[in-house]
């Protein structure tokens, strides 16, 4: 257990929590949510120690251990993701270690009858005891268990761990987190470098963990699915609701009218009793009274109410102009670095009246075309951009890349032209930019007010698409509803690459799957593309039609009718086999989302036998759902 008690910290004489006392047990899965800038990193970073309070402790139970996955990472790779990872069997390893000494003790003890060799002897049976407990017989099934959970796959584990990008390189210390299993984990963000399909299985996992969770996370349904009391830093204090995320909204707005009501009758009261101590001070038979009062006034415990409406991002896009029916189209379009192919020869358009998501596993190739498309990357093949076409582009590269010297005016300031430069400050004040912060320089501005101002950049030019490359980041969950529902009234096309669910669904209706350098085009919005093929996330998605081919024979007049009939007797035994494919790939899908449900669970994940087999069983089945997909695609690639 850890217990937070009289707490305060300050940042620039700010106070971002004064006098906080709460607990947090054993088994709790805690949401931790404020305004950005609020201190809910602050706070993650003072349970854990290395942040000390200006006042106030910090208590945990006896040999009370916590880890704490940060969203900077400094991290010094020697060896293979894989071995990396066995950092957090230190003291399983140290107990082999030790085991070999005492083999080798044993081999060269001669007296049997020594009390010394029965003191070894009991000492190693004691060891392998506590290795088995400590699940030493089953490491390298753990940790692989962990990371296929996390997107690695077999290849990539026994790679050099200082190859991986940053964010493959999160991944692997939130593997290294799971692995060490923690009394207490404290993740801040832990869904920023995570793709769909992994975002759904840490879910699943930290569900059940066995432990305390405290999360900060801007994604609605992950803090949905995990936790069940949820923490609010606001104003300097915190308000603590036992429910999650969804429902502390709805209560917070139940504590905020209750709240208000107390507000108004304690000023109500406060005033009269003011309007009584002005009236009678003068009166020298009514001092006694009058100092009473004042002392009583004096003393009140005052209800603290903010009736000013919250700040947020209030903006709409310009009205995109008059476009060309085909925005681009491409055939053949392959992107390499160095030897590796990510785009591999794909053809596809995108039309003016779309809406589009790109989805897929990192890496696939999801952010690298959409700079092809935006113009800023390189290619083989052919793309063919509408005529006149006008992009609007944003990236988290755009916005840590702004010039660190300019101010936040500054930085719009060179990009607009035309009567647009007289509304500056007020574009800026949409995006939460008012008064002294326009005056503030880039360099001094945290990773979300980057990304507010790099989207406010958006507003200076009016364009035929906008092309986002995970707009989301960095944006608390206010912002993000209002930067959606701007992209909702938004009449021009939309190109947008992100993993979170919410902020997609009910804005999208085409789906480009990226997968092994190819990618499919589903014109179906987000809950449709996922009912359709009956998957659980996005990147369990393969290539699937989505509509059965119709009989179609071509130039029939050379076929005789009885020609004509096999044909049509073969088409039609065609289509058959393909629905049957279909409908037995979908039942496979949910015996595998079965299985990974089941190797999710602490009591497979503590039983080597049992996870062994579970993972055999995941292998059959999938096996049957590769040979199925390669029948699936001859038959439509055929007649």
């Amino acid at each position: 257990m850890i217990a937070v008690s009289q707490c305060t910290m300050q940042f620039n004489g700010i106070p971002l929590f004064d006098g906080i006392t709460f607990t947090v047990g054993d088994q709790d899965k805690i949401g931790l949510v404020g305004k950005n800038g609020a201190g809910k990193s602050t706070l993650l970073n003072v349970l854990y120690g290395d942040i000390k309070p200006e006042s106030g402790n910090i208590t945990t139970s006896k040999h009370h251990t916590i880890g704490f996955l940060k969203q900077q990472l400094h991290a010094n790779y020697t060896d293979s993701v894989k071995e990396e990872c066995k950092v957090a069997f230190e003291s399983v390893l140290a107990i082999e270690d030790e085991l070999v000494e005492i083999q080798h003790a044993i081999e060269h003890h001669e007296d049997y009858s020594d009390p010394g060799y029965h003191a070894l002897c009991e000492r190693m049976a004691d060891l392998y005891a506590r290795h088995e407990i400590l699940g030493g017989n089953a490491i390298e099934a753990t940790i692989e268990k962990i990371l296929l959970g996390l997107g690695f796959t077999h290849e990539t584990m026994n790679k050099p761990a200082r190859d991986l990008s940053g964010g493959w390189q999160m991944r692997l210390e939130l593997a290294k987190l799971l692995l060490r299993k923690p009394h207490t984990l404290l993740l801040d963000e832990p869904t920023n470098h995570l793709d769909i399909d992994s975002i759904r299985w840490l879910e699943a996992y930290l569900a059940q963990y066995d432990g305390a969770v405290i999360l900060v996370s801007h994604d609605r349904v992950f803090l949905d699915t995990i936790t069940k009391r949820t923490i609010e830093i606001r104003n300097g204090g915190i308000e603590d609701y036992p429910c999650s995320y969804s429902k502390y909204v709805i209560e917070r707005l139940e504590r905020e009218e209750h709240r208000k009501k107390a507000y108004m009758a304690q000023q109500k009261e406060i005033a009269k009793t003011q309007e009584f101590i002005d009236r009678f001070r003068s009166k020298a038979n009514l001092a006694s009274r009058v100092q009473s009062r004042v002392k009583q006034l004096e003393a009140k415990e005052r209800i603290t109410y903010d009736d000013s409406t919250e700040k947020t991002i209030s903006f709409s896009f310009p009205p995109a102009p008059r476009a060309p029916r085909v925005l681009f189209h491409s055939e053949d379009l392959t992107k390499k670095y160095d030897q590796k192919t990510i785009l591999n020869h794909i053809s596809f358009d995108i039309e003016r009246s779309m809406r589009c998501a790109f989805v897929g596993k990192n890496g696939e190739g999801k952010s690298t075309l959409s700079r092809i498309l935006a113009g800023i990357e390189s290619y083989e093949g052919t793309l063919t951009v509408g005529e006149g076409l006008k992009i609007g582009y944003f990236a988290q590269q755009h916005a840590d890349s702004l010039d660190p010297t300019k101010t936040v005016f500054e930085t719009l300031e060179q990009v607009a032209v035309g009567e647009i430069r007289t509304r500056i400050r007020s574009i800026l004040g949409a995006f939460l930019f008012s008064g002294d912060s326009v005056d503030k320089k880039v360099r001094v501005l945290s990773g979300g007010e980057r990304a507010r101002l790099a989207l406010a950049m958006l507003l200076l030019t009016e364009s035929h698409v906008l092309i986002l490359d995970e707009p989301t980041n960095h944006l608390d969950m206010s912002a993000k509803d209002i930067l959606k529902a701007a992209l909702n009234k938004y009449n021009g096309a939309l190109i947008i690459v992100s993993h979170d669910r919410d902020f997609l669904s009910g804005l999208i209706d085409n789906i480009y799957h990226f997968s092994q350098g190819s990618i499919k085009h589903y014109p179906l919005q987000l809950e449709e593309f996922l009912e359709k093929f009956a998957i659980n996330s996005l990147d369990e998605a393969q290539a699937k039609v989505e509509v059965i081919p119709q009989v179609k024979i071509d130039n029939q007049s050379q076929y005789s009718r009885e020609e004509k009939k096999n044909l049509e007797r073969e088409e039609k035994k065609k289509i058959r086999r393909i629905q049957e494919i279909e409908a037995q790939i979908a039942i496979y899908e949910k015996e595998i989302a079965t299985i990974d449900e089941q190797l999710s669970h602490e009591s497979t994940y503590s039983n080597p036998e049992a996870m062994k087999n579970l993972s055999q069983s995941r292998d059959g089945v999938q096996k049957s759902v590769d040979t199925l997909f390669l029948e699936w695609e001859t038959l439509l690639s055929t007649g």
